[in-house]
């Protein structure tokens, strides 16, 4: 199968390299001086520089041609959420899209599948998501991701594209669920990581993952999705890995700013994108349109923003009423 993966970040470079184990696969950089870089070195030495590329995979600056290589097989988007709606503009006359990125798109608080529903109406759409760190899937060490689309044909082409060696595809008709752990669980992750930089225990942590899990799911049902998908890759899996995981840019994003640095400053450091800072203004917005109660994600929205210190924040959470677990 050809396979083009539009983005090399290190998601999507992770990615095209585990499928070219198997398949011929071009990858798009979208600057020319990076994408003649990483062909001459055969890596992506920005983002994996420990990481040799397999002999099936291919980079080039090219868009078009990229399209056109994955457009006989398969085309995976594998840029920023902010990325998405101009990575489809581009693709006019697709027929499948895929995409990696997790979020809401800024300005219009559209998921993923909304967005393309938007821009590509006649296009069946997917995303992939799971619980996956870009190191560890580049270096072959396992992972299990979940494909999501409503379509069954479409779900089955990722299975087909990705399901191989240490690499698990399961599959979900709930593409809504699926996005929303994906995009909720990153501002979960700031406020682990709050919690573990303030020093606040391994009990706090727990309960701010099972707290948070239940405004995840919250959230997702009144949205259309299905309770039974939080429990799943996207939801628990995906929570649990970027909530406690030393490689997630989301948790050492909140670990900076309990030492009190500023979203900016933590940004900065960085030197990538962390996109529940980015998702979490809008999260809160479609939460209170809903009517729908996420005391945990708006305390993290207070820090980001700058309206409390980080410890104002937890003692605020910690002052509200008690209530049913259910």
């Amino acid at each position: 199968m050809k396979l083009a993966f539009l983005g090399a970040g290190a998601w999507g470079t992770a990615l095209a390299m585990a499928a070219a184990r198997r398949h011929e696969v071009l990858l798009w950089a979208r600057d020319a001086d990076q994408a003649a870089q990483m062909a001459r070195e055969r890596c992506n030495s920005r983002y994996l520089p420990d990481q040799r590329w397999p002999d099936g995979l291919a980079v080039t600056a090219d868009f078009d041609a990229a399209a056109a290589h994955g457009s006989a097989g398969l085309t995976v988007i594998a840029t920023p959420m902010a990325g998405l709606r101009g990575t489809l503009v581009r693709l006019t006359g697709a027929t499948q899209v895929v995409w990696l990125c997790k979020g809401f798109e800024a300005g219009t608080g559209l998921l993923g599948h909304e967005v393309a529903a938007e821009v590509l109406p006649q296009a069946a759409a997917a995303v992939l998501s799971g619980p996956s760190f870009a190191q560890e899937v580049a270096a072959g060490l396992p992972t299990a991701l979940v494909a999501a689309s409503f379509d069954a044909a479409l779900r089955q082409r990722l299975v087909d594209a990705f399901h191989h060696g240490a690499l698990r595809i399961y599959t979900s008709s709930d593409p809504v669920g699926v996005e929303i752990g994906g995009a909720v669980k990153n501002v979960l992750a700031i406020a682990t990581g709050i919690s573990d930089g303030l020093g606040l225990g391994l009990n706090a942590r727990a309960a701010l993952i099972t707290r948070g899990l239940a405004e995840m799911t919250r959230l997702g049902l009144r949205m259309g999705a299905r309770a039974e998908t939080f429990m799943g890759l996207a939801g628990v899996g995906d929570l649990v890995l970027t909530a406690t995981g030393d490689l997630s840019r989301n948790r050492r994003l909140g670990l900076m700013l309990a030492q009190g640095q500023s979203t900016q400053q933590g940004l900065a450091h960085l030197g990538h994108v962390a996109e529940g800072a980015y998702s979490l203004a809008t999260v809160i917005e479609r939460a209170r349109a809903l009517q729908v109660d996420m005391p945990v994600a708006e305390a993290v929205q207070t820090v980001v923003c700058g309206a409390a210190t980080a410890r104002v924040a937890v003692e605020q959470l910690l002052q509200r009423d008690p209530r049913s677990e259910a």
